[in-house]
């Protein structure tokens, strides 16, 4: 408190004590607290005694203050106070003008930056040359290299320095041709340059286009003495890995008799980006065995490389070894942690590596989210977000994106709509990808009216936007939208990609266009160079299965250039079981069972498809390879959102508060509708009994959803019922027969596809 009341009162009790600045003992600078100075301090003073000692100690003071007030970012305030010291003829240290420039440059204030230039030039004649480099550097960090040559070719001496600066400003910002120029200069007058000289120009090129270049410097170097220089083959070496030449940076890198922590990270960041990550493991090794200090950067590198190989056990012998050296809570090599463990689908350990991280940052977060989606635990990936929302962390753009696609799976309107609105409000929908998935979001929602007006929002949209809108529409069985959006797609010059062309005939088979897919199909390779993959054959074989054309689905799984999978056979097992064809069916059953033998849908399909022709003890067969295998069918679940709430339903339910209004109504709906007994099993009731098929097909979980959503909507807002499965036939033909009894619009999404049921008809045409 001492120190700083003498500063105040020195302008009027003058002391041999205060000295110039610039020989203030180090000691005495770091221990004086500047911040604490007022802003008032000594400019207050008498004007008489400005060619007294007195006015030379105060200079000294404000010189301090000035120093202080830089340091601080104040800039502002550093003006105005520059302004008052000029007023009252008081002169500022080069020292302080040096702060000055340093601060602007921190911070690349360009127009401060030159209000205080043109002060030193009308106050400092001949300034010394530290002060012009300062002036210089400043320049070059605010971008304005125009201002920056300016200075240069001004100033009356220029050192090593100098020519440093300058020349690598040009090279940071790509000016290599006047970079070079400037060092040819340099070498005419007879500077020599140094390693730095050589390093900042390397460290500007960072990509292919510069490796001749590189290639140059590095000759250079080596006739100028610094071959065996470690800082400059270091940025050779990582010069060369940025530039694609991998080979060039082992050469530099094993001829190095002294290698640092740099120099050995930078060839496995090259491995990596080579996807040689055995041989980044193995330099990993290595450096451990040669004992080189490992630092937070080493151990991000050769985790990614563990998780492009998901080498779980190797990944778990380097987190030990980060647990030896206390850095599991440090940020930079927990979150690297976290992104190898949810790559390698381990999500209770990603999980506890996070909770590990003393302050976990938005990559920390974003990657615990990613996670979750990864492995479908999309419920936990909002809670997740949620619990973000409430922490005083940013929230990046790759976040949101995972947002997106968490609610797109769950069907979560509400809380995609909410992510949308925050999103925007902070700049944070990633261009593109942020935007794809927000279209597939609102797709997924039955909300293709948002996702058009996010998509006629994007200026130039891509493949990847282009693909989510068409399978949009395809999605909710809009073939011809779906095929209009593909032309104009062409017309635009986007060029379709694999995942667009699964979408059109996507598109085709909802709407029974077997013939436009099949040309579809035939004209990726010739007409659009894109390369056929079993996926557009599965596609295909779904069409013609679809429409009937079985004997044409099986002669192409028969003659396709690859073998079929599972999906192959289970479309055209779903062709055979609604066209009942049973010897069809029994062939791709088989099959089907052989590639896929855990998959119920299957089982259930061939249980109905020999139920149909009365074949009683095939059918109970199917169900006893159910029961050896301890296969059980996913519980059928159905949701509601009214009022913002989530209401989910499965069979039978009767936990809900409403349960007895919920059947009070779907009985009076029952008793108004037709329904015909078929006796057959559907994918909901395959482990129940015929006998009680009648009372079963009331409490679908669809059914319980859509009677919930009669009493509890408006009669004019459409009844938007999700479901995790195919609809039966039975509650699919409900669906049309409420539209037509009620008059009102409802709306189920299963798994396959959405359904529009209005006035008895549905969107479908019956054909799902």
């Amino acid at each position: 408190m001492n120190a700083h009341y003498c500063f105040a009162v020195s302008s009027l009790n003058p002391s041999p004590v205060i000295i110039a600045h610039d020989k203030i003992p180090q000691s005495i600078k770091a221990a004086a607290n500047f911040s604490q100075i007022p802003s008032w301090v000594s400019l207050k003073s008498t004007p008489s005694s400005l060619q007294t000692q007195e006015n030379i100690n105060k200079a000294q003071i404000e010189s301090i203050h000035l120093i202080s007030l830089s340091k601080q970012g104040k800039l502002k305030e550093a003006r105005e106070f520059l302004k008052q010291m000029e007023d009252a003829g008081i002169s500022v240290s080069p020292r302080s003008y040096k702060c000055l420039f340093e601060a602007c440059g921190k911070i690349k204030s360009l127009l401060d930056g030159r209000l205080f230039h043109e002060q030193m030039q009308r106050t400092v004649k001949n300034p010394p040359e530290f002060l012009e480099n300062s002036v210089l550097k400043m320049y070059c960090e605010c971008g304005s290299l125009a201002d920056a040559r300016k200075v240069f070719d001004e100033m009356r001496e220029r050192n090593l320095v100098s020519w440093n600066t300058i020349i690598s400003a040009y090279a940071e910002n790509g000016v290599f041709d006047k970079g070079f120029c400037m060092f040819s200069n340099m070498l005419e007058l007879e500077t020599k340059p140094n390693g730095s000289t050589y390093i900042g120009f390397l460290r500007s090129l960072l990509n292919p286009s510069g490796l001749e270049i590189g290639k140059q410097i590095h000759s250079h170097a080596i006739r100028s003495g610094l071959g065996s220089n470690a800082s400059v083959n270091t940025a050779i070496s990582n010069m060369y890995v940025k530039c694609g030449w991998l080979e060039g940076a082992e050469l530099v890198f094993e001829k190095m008799s002294e290698k640092n922590a740099v120099a050995w990270t930078g060839i496995m960041v090259g491995y990596t980006q080579a996807e040689r990550q055995m041989d980044a493991l193995a330099l990993f090794a290595k450096m451990v065995n040669e004992g080189v200090e490992l630092d937070e950067y080493v151990f991000s590198i050769v985790l990614k490389a563990c998780a492009g190989l998901e080498e779980l056990n190797f990944g778990r012998q380097i987190h030990g070894h980060i647990v030896k050296l206390g850095l599991e809570s440090e940020v930079s090599v927990g979150t690297p942690l976290v992104d190898f463990y949810v790559k390698c689908s381990n999500l209770e350990s990603a999980t506890k590596a996070f909770e590990w991280i003393s302050e976990p940052n938005d990559v920390s977060w974003s990657a615990l989210i990613t996670g979750y989606c990864q492995m479908g635990e999309f419920e936990e990936a909002l809670k997740t977000f949620e619990s973000l929302r409430t922490r005083s962390v940013d929230i990046n753009s790759f976040t949101y994106t995972s947002i997106f696609q968490a609610c797109s799976a769950l069907a979560d309107f509400n809380s995609g709509a909410q992510a949308h609105a925050d999103a925007i409000k902070s700049s944070l929908v990633a261009y593109q990808h942020g935007e794809s998935a927000m279209i597939t979001m609102y797709s997924r929602c039955g909300r293709l009216d948002y996702a058009t007006r996010v998509f006629e929002s994007i200026d130039d949209p891509d493949a990847v936007a282009w693909t989510a809108i068409i399978a949009g529409y395809a999605y909710q069985g809009n073939a011809p939208e779906a095929l209009k959006l593909f032309r104009r797609m062409q017309d635009c010059g986007v060029r379709p990609n694999a995942v667009t062309f699964i979408a059109v005939l996507t598109a085709c088979s909802h709407s029974g266009l077997v013939i436009e897919g099949r040309q579809y199909l035939e004209s990726m390779s010739s007409n659009y160079g894109v390369a056929t993959t079993i996926d557009h054959y599965d596609c295909m074989v779904d069409i013609y299965s679809r429409a009937g054309f079985l004997q044409e689905a099986l002669e192409l799984i028969r003659s396709m250039p690859f073998s079929p999978d599972a999906m192959s056979w289970k479309c055209l097992l779903g062709g055979c079981w609604t066209y009942r064809n049973l010897e069809i069916g029994e062939l791709a059953a088989e099959n089907l069972f052989q590639l896929d033998p855990e998959d119920t849908a299957g089982y259930i399909l061939m249980f109905n498809l020999y139920a149909s022709f009365g074949k009683w003890k095939e059918a109970a067969n199917v169900r006893k390879m159910m029961a050896e295998r301890n296969l059980r069918k996913e519980l059928s679940c159905s949701w509601i959102t009214v009022k913002g709430k989530v209401h989910r339903f499965i069979v039978g339910d009767k936990h809900h508060p409403q349960t007895e209004e919920i059947y009070s109504k779907l009985e009076a709906l029952n008793d108004s509708v037709i329904k015909e007994e078929t006796g057959l099993l559907t994918e909901e009731d395959v482990s129940n009994s015929l006998p009680e098929r009648k009372e079963q097909l009331l409490v679908h979980s669809e059914r319980l959803a859509l009677a919930f959503g009669l009493i509890s909507t408006p009669s004019s807002a459409p009844v938007v019922v999700f479901k995790n499965l195919r609809a039966c036939k039975d509650c699919h033909d409900f669906g049309k027969q409420v539209s037509l009894i009620t008059g009102r619009e409802i709306v189920v999404r299963d798994s396959f596809r959405f359904h529009h049921f209005k006035l008895g008809e549905c969107s479908c045409n019956d054909y799902w």
